[in-house]
């Protein structure tokens, strides 16, 4: 950890870096790091074990019988707490802890984070092990860090240089293909009531089709299409998102489909902090998915890596027997469902630039080093005080695989609210990756027919 110190001491002072690494780094990736440039080792007192290949597939995880679609049972079910921690002995753990859930504790008294062994069960296609490999080399940030080039089909920046480059290895992490899925999400208010709104979604990462060249790309890194099913008020509802690769040549391009007037339109407001669709104003554009889009309106500066408790192998969450009105709660989810893991992260801090504007001015990232998924995110209002904090509840889709969430939170200290996206434990099925789509799948044209009134 200190080597790591050290270094990252000196990223903070040194001009940014836009360029890819040697080859000499590059055959660290499978010896000393892991394929996606985590450290293999475990760390000194063995809370934390060596990465040994995590969950490559349902047998690996204990459920060869496993069906594709159902939702996933827990591999580490039998696990006992190792310990919860409380706001009566927050300080004990503080050096573990975030900003952001010190401030939740501190606002909270009834919070408490249960906290389990530590599982790397992190594990990606070998395929994307040797792009990643391969890529490691020649990609490169575009001159103002709004995109990069020289990359398809792996992890673009297994070691980063600075923070900018560990948010966009979060943006391109694998996770899968194309996904078709049903979530709900739920503006949960301080009173603890909520209207759930349901969402049919589907991707198609366009970044990982087998064979893909850059130029093939034709700057598009992913399609996205969100359906809103229900309440009946808001059904029929479709967006459309075709995500930029190099966002310095376009902007990403985004339509809706309203069914009130039955015509799509551009949406060029989807971005940045313009209100999350259906969120009752609780999240921002860009914190789907924990957070996504342009970089270009913040500052980036790379921190190092911390051994944080952050939310992990959240099985229990998408468990089909949980119905939502177990799960959420009043301020918070129910916290006896969540699991907590001590992880190596690496932590990003991004400031707003002067002349810009967002709701945010700054935001601190925790992203996980086995796999790049944003963990947790420290959110600061523009006076500078903590104002949200999101946690993203993430797991190995095993039968793929890929570590990603299967909840989001963000938790609004200022009024006792909360939005909980992705849920899907009271959905009838899981995801499913066995679609198969095309870019034609994702052109304006399409949406009139997805709507349903």
């Amino acid at each position: 950890m200190k080597t790591i110190q050290v270094a990252a001491a000196g990223l903070l002072f040194a001009s940014v870096a836009w360029g890819a690494v040697s080859p000499q780094e590059a055959a660290r990736l499978g010896a000393d790091l892991t394929p996606l440039g985590g450290e293999k080792a475990g760390n000194a007192d063995g809370s934390i074990p060596a990465w040994t290949g995590g969950l490559k597939s349902a047998a690996d995880a204990g459920f060869p019988n496993y069906h594709p679609g159902d939702h996933y049972p827990d591999p580490y079910a039998s696990d006992k707490p190792l310990f919860t921690i409380t706001t009566a002995n927050m300080a004990q753990y503080a050096a573990k802890l975030t900003e952001g859930h010190k401030a939740v504790f501190k606002t909270y008294p009834d919070y408490k984070m249960v906290v389990y062994p530590t599982h790397r069960s992190g594990a990606s296609p070998e395929r994307v092990y040797e792009a990643t490999k391969r890529i490691a080399t020649s990609a490169k940030l575009v001159p103002d860090g709004n995109g990069f080039t020289g990359a398809v089909d792996g992890t673009p920046f297994p070691i980063p240089q600075n923070g900018l480059e560990v948010y966009w290895n979060h943006v391109t992490r694998w996770r899968g293909v194309a996904a078709a899925l049903q979530v709900g999400q739920a503006p949960v208010t301080a009173g603890g009531g909520y209207t759930l709104v349901n969402f049919k979604e589907e991707f198609y990462f366009q970044y990982y089709e087998p064979g893909i060249t850059e130029a093939a790309l034709n700057n598009i890194l992913l399609f996205f299409t969100q359906e809103t099913t229900a309440p009946a008020r808001l059904a029929g509802e479709v967006l459309l998102v075709q995500e930029t690769l190099d966002q310095a040549k376009e902007s990403r391009r985004a339509w809706v489909y309203n069914p009130g007037q039955r015509r799509v339109r551009r949406a060029p407001n989807v971005a940045f902090d313009n209100p999350g669709t259906n969120s009752d104003n609780l999240r921002t554009a860009d914190q789907f998915d924990m957070y996504n889009g342009s970089p270009q309106r913040y500052n980036w500066k790379l921190l190092g890596k911390r051994e944080i408790y952050v939310p992990y192998n959240a099985y229990r969450l998408q468990d089909a027997r949980l119905k939502y009105g177990e799960l959420l709660h009043k301020t918070h989810i129910n916290q006896d469902l969540a699991r907590y893991e001590l992880h190596r992260v690496w932590v990003v801090d991004s400031t707003l630039k002067p002349g810009q504007s967002h709701i945010y001015s700054r935001r601190t990232l925790y992203v996980d080093e086995d796999s790049w998924q944003i963990l947790a995110v420290d959110c600061y209002d523009t006076r500078g005080q903590l104002y949200r904090v999101q946690e993203g509840h993430a797991m190995n889709y095993y039968n793929l695989p890929a570590l990603w969430t299967d909840l989001e939170l963000v938790m609004d200290l200022s009024n006792g609210r909360y939005l909980a996206l992705g849920l899907q434990s009271d959905e009838p099925k899981s995801y499913d990756f066995s679609i198969k789509r095309t870019p034609a799948d994702y052109q304006p044209s399409v949406l009139e027919r997805r709507g349903i009134r």
